[in-house]
């Protein structure tokens, strides 16, 4: 495929979709440039950037994405109250790394995950990709886990779901969102390194 070719698919693909496809990117960018900089409002945005794409694949009966964005949608809400209150003493919650326990859990999301969302795709679905279908949403479920707990590594498991989503989209002729994934991408590396300068400083400003 030549680079004219692509560029005109691209644009074609865009000139396709839906206001309301372009309100949920929308507020999907908005929402993840907000969660680089540590921002709660950022579960705002992606609250009703997820609604607004349930709404799109319920009219294009997607119903099994619908149910990954269900997930979303709860752990988005979940994170907003997180980090917003401590369970214990209702005081804002820091960026840290994960420990022994959370990557247990994190392994037990994306392994549990993976063969419970394969199983789902192979038996119930007509998916002709239902090992990368469902390694991208096992390896995002951990990271918005990870997010919702305020866990630096919650960069790293949403790119390995973007690494591998990209040729995946790609495959499936989404060339918009594959733009989108490669842009998550590269803000996912952005917002790592903010949230370790961020990590190194939280404690001193809090104390002063």
């Amino acid at each position: 495929m030549q680079i004219s070719e692509f560029i005109e698919q691209l644009q074609n693909g865009f000139l396709q979709t839906s206001w309301l496809e372009r309100l949920a990117v929308l507020f999907g960018v908005v929402q993840v440039l907000l969660s680089r900089r540590n921002k709660i409002s950022n579960y705002f945005f992606g609250i009703v950037g997820i609604c607004l794409t349930i709404s799109v694949l319920y009219m294009a009966k997607l119903y099994a994405e619908i149910l990954l964005n269900a997930y979303y949608l709860i752990m988005s809400v979940y994170g907003l109250w997180y980090w917003k209150y401590s369970s214990h003493n209702k005081q804002q919650i820091y960026i840290t790394k994960c420990n022994t326990r959370d990557w247990s859990l994190v392994a037990a999301i994306v392994i549990g995950g993976y063969f419970l969302l394969f199983g789902f795709l192979t038996y119930f679905t007509d998916s002709d990709v239902p090992i990368m279908d469902a390694f991208v949403s096992s390896t995002a479920w951990a990271g918005m886990w990870l997010l919702a707990k305020r866990k630096i590594e919650n960069w790293i498991l949403l790119n390995i779901s973007n690494f591998v989503a990209v040729p995946l989209l790609f495959y499936k002729e989404l060339y918009l969102f594959a733009c989108l994934t490669i842009f998550l991408f590269i803000v996912a590396i952005s917002g790592y390194m903010k949230w370790k300068k961020i990590m190194s400083t939280q404690f001193e400003t809090h104390d002063a």
